[in-house]
C-alpha cells in the first residue's frame, strides 16, 4: 500500500510548483516551508540532482484539531507535498495523511486524516 497520493503533470517545473501552491491554498493549506532539494544538494554536497521541491503544507484548522487531540502530533506536521522532474512529466506527490496519522494509533485523529486526504485528492485532481 502506498504512503502517497500522486499525479503526473505536463508543463514547466516552476509553473507546476506555482499551480500546486495555489491549489493547496484553495483547499485551506498554507505552505510553511519550501525546500529546493536540487539547490541544497548542489550547495552542500556539490551534487547534481533533478529539480525537486518539498512543500511543507499545513491546514491550520485541521492542525489545531489534531493538536487538541494529541500534542505530540506536531512531530508529524506539516504534511509534505513534493514536486519533482521525472523525465517527460512533473510528478506531484503528497503524503497520505490517513497513513501518516495512522502511526499515532488514535481514533480521534481518523476524521482529521480523512478530511486532509479528501483535500489532497482535490488538489491533485485540479492539477
Amino acid at each position: 500500500m502506498s504512503y502517497t497520493l500522486q499525479t503526473r503533470v505536463h508543463g514547466e517545473f516552476d509553473d507546476v510548483v506555482s499551480t500546486t501552491i495555489d491549489a493547496l491554498e484553495d483547499e485551506g493549506f498554507g505552505v510553511l516551508c519550501d525546500i529546493d532539494v536540487q539547490e541544497t544538494l548542489q550547495q552542500k554536497l556539490d551534487e547534481n540532482f533533478r529539480q525537486y521541491r518539498i512543500l511543507g503544507a499545513c491546514n491550520p484548522g485541521l492542525a489545531h484539531q489534531g493538536l487538541e487531540a494529541d500534542l505530540d502530533l506536531g512531530t508529524l506536521l506539516p504534511c509534505n507535498v513534493v514536486v519533482y522532474d521525472d523525465a517527460d512529466d512533473i510528478v506531484v506527490s503528497a503524503v497520505d495523511p490517513q497513513r501518516l496519522l495512522g502511526v499515532a494509533d488514535d481514533d480521534a485523529l481518523d476524521p482529521i486524516g480523512a478530511a486532509a486526504f479528501e483535500r489532497f485528492e482535490r488538489v491533485l485532481e485540479s492539477l
